[in-house]
């Protein structure tokens, strides 16, 4: 096994654990930052004096380099080693960090989160692809677990710290604070990664498929950027035409995948992943979920603080009955898992579209007088959901993969979730900003909200639903692809 780290799925508990340890926080960070800087939006505005376009993008452009990248970052930890890749990402999302703090307009802002985006698709595919390198399948469902809990628990008190470094405004420095802490953690991470990570890789020769990377990149900037963009052009022809050709470049990446794997057996994406009915039921699942979860964040944010003046850390706080859900969610989610993680996902679907109906009908009776105590219980029941469906979903999607494809699925699931979160925000922002209008009053934010907040309905109900379609958890607990029985798959 030429090029592949000594530290396999033998290695000694304490130091995959270490090694763990650090990619987890990192995958953290990742995700605070991501999810913090919708309750800064408000605050940015108004320092920058950005318009709603800005706004998108900030989101949405560290979200959607994301998405293209990340299927080439999990790749490139394959061929040149997950630690050297890992620690490439670190350092420039640090560095990018720093110069979105610094930002003095929103196009600087916005370029700086396109970098940190593109980076951070270099850092975190190392994680779960590491787990599939250092753990047997038969241990990864606990370490899966813990991964699900923190990205869950990450997304919803990102918003809190996020909240409160702007209400704070330490040292004068009000939002800019969000990026700001990056930096001691990424020196921090750097560090850590250098003692305890082991640089493991692909026991196969690949290589970097360039023309499949320039056709994914090309094709969701070409669905993403229209949906941003377009209503403040005015819906123009050729945006349009953009949207319409997006499929066809897709398609046409999907071909060159096919050809690719028979050629010479290196695609970007192995098309012989969505083979297993559960990878991609599970990839499609995760899409619906963050599309739903970073479409209705942003613009409750937005409605709280620009439409009923709310603080930044008044915003966050009403998010924290969500954090104290998805808490309880994950932590009874993860020993239930390996025995019913199909029917949790289906469960999890179903109270996180409830919950957001519950939500609308609140903020609708409840209008310009709405207090973050009315939002209490449907904010913890939408919680509770997020853990149980998220927490056993990456095992079902991805815990069944061959190891040699660690990277490259870790990739593929990740890019779902990255371009679910960049098209929600861009679909939740067409109808949001569109049915506010030019009114910015408390009356027409709560008319956006209630219409914006459809998208999420929808996508936690598809989310839910796809759950259907997943293996059921036995065969995820003995390593089973779809389709096969355990007498014709060994345990590696």
């Amino acid at each position: 096994m030429s090029g592949v780290s000594p530290h396999g799925p033998d290695s000694a508990p304490k130091f995959r654990s270490l090694a763990m340890l650090v990619l987890i926080f990192a995958n953290f960070m990742d995700l605070i930052d991501a999810t913090a800087v919708n309750v800064a939006l408000p605050s940015i505005q108004r320092h920058l004096h950005t318009d709603a376009s800005h706004l998108e993008w900030i989101v949405g452009g560290y979200t959607l380099a994301f998405a293209v990248v990340l299927i080439t970052g999990g790749r490139l930890g394959d061929i040149f080693g997950r630690r050297t890749l890992f620690l490439t990402g670190v350092a420039g999302f640090t560095a990018a960090s720093l110069a979105a703090a610094l930002a003095g307009n929103g196009d600087i802002l916005v370029a700086a989160r396109i970098v940190q985006g593109g980076f951070a698709a270099l850092m975190v595919p190392q994680v779960m692809a590491s787990v599939q390198a250092l753990y047997k399948p038969r241990e990864r469902a606990g370490v899966f677990g813990v991964i699900g809990a923190v990205a869950g628990l990450a997304a919803v008190l990102g918003p809190l710290l996020g909240g409160w470094l702007v209400s704070a405004d330490l040292f004068g420095w009000s939002w800019r604070s969000i990026f700001a802490i990056n930096i001691p953690i990424g020196i921090a991470l750097t560090l850590a990664a250098l003692k305890w990570v082991p640089n493991t890789r692909s026991a196969r020769p690949l290589r970097l498929d360039i023309p499949g990377l320039v056709l994914i990149t090309t094709g969701l900037v070409l669905l993403v950027y229209p949906l941003v963009e377009g209503r403040a052009l005015g819906w123009p022809g050729w945006i349009w035409l953009m949207l319409a050709t997006s499929p066809v470049v897709l398609g046409v990446f999907a071909f060159h995948q096919r050809r690719r794997q028979a050629r010479d057996g290196s695609p970007l994406v192995p098309m012989s992943l969505f083979k297993s009915r559960g990878f991609t039921a599970g990839s499609l699942a995760q899409f619906f979920f963050s599309a739903s979860l970073a479409g209705f964040f942003m613009i409750l944010a937005l409605y709280l603080q620009s439409g009923l003046h709310f603080s930044a850390i008044g915003s966050g706080l009403v998010l924290l009955p969500f954090s104290l859900g998805a808490f309880i969610g994950s932590g009874a989610a993860v020993p239930l898992a390996a025995r019913a993680g199909k029917p949790m996902v289906i469960t999890g679907g179903i109270l996180l579209a409830g919950a957001m109906l519950w939500s609308r009908h609140i903020i609708d009776v409840r209008g310009a007088g709405l207090s973050g105590w009315d939002l209490l219980w449907p904010m913890a029941v939408a919680g509770l959901g997020l853990g149980l469906q998220v927490v056993p979903l990456v095992d079902l999607a991805v815990a069944t993969v061959d190891v040699r494809d660690a990277g490259a699925a870790s990739g593929v699931y990740n890019t779902f979730q990255q371009s679910g979160s960049a098209l929600g925000v861009a679909l939740t922002g067409v109808v949001f900003f569109h049915t506010a209008g030019t009114h910015f009053d408390p009356g027409a934010f709560k008319t956006a909200l209630l219409a914006g907040s459809m998208v999420a309905v929808i996508g936690f109900a598809l989310s839910g639903l796809l759950g259907i379609l997943l293996p059921p958890s036995g065969k995820v607990r003995h390593g089973i692809p779809d389709g096969e029985t355990p007498a014709l798959q060994p345990v590696r």
